[in-house]
């Protein structure tokens, strides 16, 4: 019996001839033209040296070929690693030399900048695959066989990386395992009562968790359907919810949806669920989403070292604020951190957890891994939070400085070293503030170099192609000194609560 992800959810699929994609165009994808596709996909990898264990890095666009390389990667017993498509050569240095992928995947407009770092780093190859799902991928597998004998694996293995930020030093490579992914897939399918009847509006992007492992994974193990958008567009998600059955998305979709005056009891009367992570969702976004179209929107939290830990229920009170309860299998507990000691209900602490969901640990990074567990088994998430009489989780901050903006992480020190490099700046401290729309929205504070003529202009000229967009600070404050504790260590909770106003005024930022 292998382990391998990809034979446990073909072995559930039981309509071959079952609707697997539809782009907004029309186009479709049935899970027998999936199957075949990804095996044609598969025997390609192979032909260019990928074997059991090898990492795959993808940075292309989303298309549904870029779904059908996924499943490639499972097939082959590649390891797959998506990345952001908004990383700058830069960034994706990094991550190539420290992954060192055996083939990269990118659009075919930046392979003249990858495939010299690519080569530097050991890849045997590089191809291309655009937005419309052409490319040397797609074109190169087409003769290929339409079956593949799927490489076992052991449930243990690796089925992917992704890199996570962290609030010091470089992104780590959370090593996530071919039973982390299937059982929190099976778990959610359940959870949340996905069937082969349910159509999921995707509009989220397919390099992180949200969109690649828990939509798509779940709409696999239902042998459900997608409609599969290439990004989130308002116009496209009143046109198609009609045909829709439920929707997973970020707070931003929330509220911008919110905003247009075609959200109604009518335009969702077809909708099943509304499902929200990535990003705290705002009780009065909770508030104001369940009385313009009487749904509720059921939020959940996860991590990319984890998956979906916890969910509010289906059946039961979603209470907004509330991320609901551990899902079956997964331990949730909260201690003191500095003491370790367990806390009571209603008292904020660390969260930890603990289940077939959790991580490996990270890529090539033995110590940071053994420091993030304790010795009975736990994942230190870094997040403060409390769990209430009734059982419901609540995260109440972060014990990293970590941003969350529009459901993409940022981590401070990243920013901090680009600013600080600029002409004219002393130091900076970057924090999230509040954003109505974003979640929180990238800020830095900035202290400068004697009288040196500089302003926010210049700061995010200086950024622009050293960060990936969404990197970018949407404010730049100037300060004569950061506020530091006895220690020197920079008070960013002065800061926060210092300029938490920010963004309220606009309601643009």
């Amino acid at each position: 019996m292998t382990g391998n992800l990809f034979s446990a959810v073909q072995s559930r699929i039981r309509d071959h001839a079952a609707l697997f994609i539809r782009s907004p165009s029309g186009a479709t994808i049935s899970y027998a033209d999936a199957f075949a596709a990804s095996a044609r996909l598969a025997h390609l990898l192979v032909a260019k040296g990928v074997e059991p264990g090898d990492r795959v890095a993808v940075q292309v666009e989303k298309s549904p070929p870029a779904i059908l390389l996924y499943l490639a990667c499972l097939r082959a017993g590649a390891v797959y690693l998506p990345l952001n498509t908004a990383y700058t050569l830069t960034e994706l240095e990094y991550f190539l030399g420290d992954a060192e992928p055996v083939l990269v995947v990118c659009d075919p407009a930046k392979r003249d900048g990858i495939a010299p770092i690519a080569r530097r780093f050991g890849a045997k190859a590089v191809e291309t695959l655009d937005r419309d799902g052409r490319g040397s991928l797609v074109d190169e597998s087409r003769p290929l066989p339409a079956t593949f004998a799927d490489i076992a694996r052991d449930p243990h293995d690796l089925a992917a990386i992704l890199y996570t930020s962290g609030t010091t030093g470089r992104s780590k490579g959370a090593m996530l395992t071919h039973a982390n992914l299937a059982s929190n897939a099976t778990v959610l399918q359940d959870y949340w009562r996905f069937t082969s009847d349910d159509v999921l509006l995707h509009a989220l992007p397919i390099f992180h968790t949200h969109g690649l492992f828990v939509a798509t994974n779940v709409t696999l193990t239902a042998g459900a359907s997608m409609l599969f958008l290439p990004r989130f567009d308002a116009d496209e998600i009143f046109r198609l919810m009609p045909q829709a059955t439920a929707m997973m998305g970020v707070p931003t979709f929330y509220t911008r949806l919110l905003a247009d005056d075609r959200l109604s009891r009518e335009t969702t009367r077809h909708m099943r669920l509304f499902i929200s992570g990535s990003a705290p969702l705002l009780a009065d976004t909770h508030r104001a989403w369940e009385e313009r179209t009487g749904h509720r929107i059921l939020e959940r939290y996860g991590m990319t070292e984890t998956n979906m830990i916890t969910s509010n229920p289906y059946d039961g009170e979603r209470i907004p604020g509330a991320v609901g309860f551990p899902l079956p299998g997964v331990t949730v507990r909260v201690r003191h951190p500095e003491t370790g000691e367990d806390l009571p209900a209603g008292e904020v602490g660390m969260i930890e957890v603990k289940g077939p969901n959790v991580f490996k640990g990270y890529w090539r990074m033995p110590e940071k891994t053994k420091t993030e567990f304790t010795d009975d088994g736990f994942f230190i998430t870094g997040d403060l939070g409390k769990i209430d009489a009734n059982g419901y989780v609540y995260i109440v901050g972060r014990g990293k400085d970590l941003v969350i903006t529009g459901g993409y992480n940022v981590y401070p020190k990243e920013v901090e070293t680009e600013i600080d490099a600029i002409d004219g700046v002393l130091e900076s401290a970057v924090i999230g503030l509040p954003h109505h729309d974003f979640g929180e929205a990238v800020t830095a504070a900035v202290v400068r170099s004697g009288s040196a003529p500089i302003d926010e202009r210049t700061v995010l000229k200086a950024l622009d192609g050293r960060l990936a967009k969404y990197k970018l600070p949407k404010s730049v404050v100037f300060l004569d000194a950061l506020p530091r504790n006895t220690m020197g260590k920079v008070l960013k909770n002065e800061l926060r609560e210092r300029f938490k106003e920010l963004y309220v005024q606009s309601r643009t930022g």
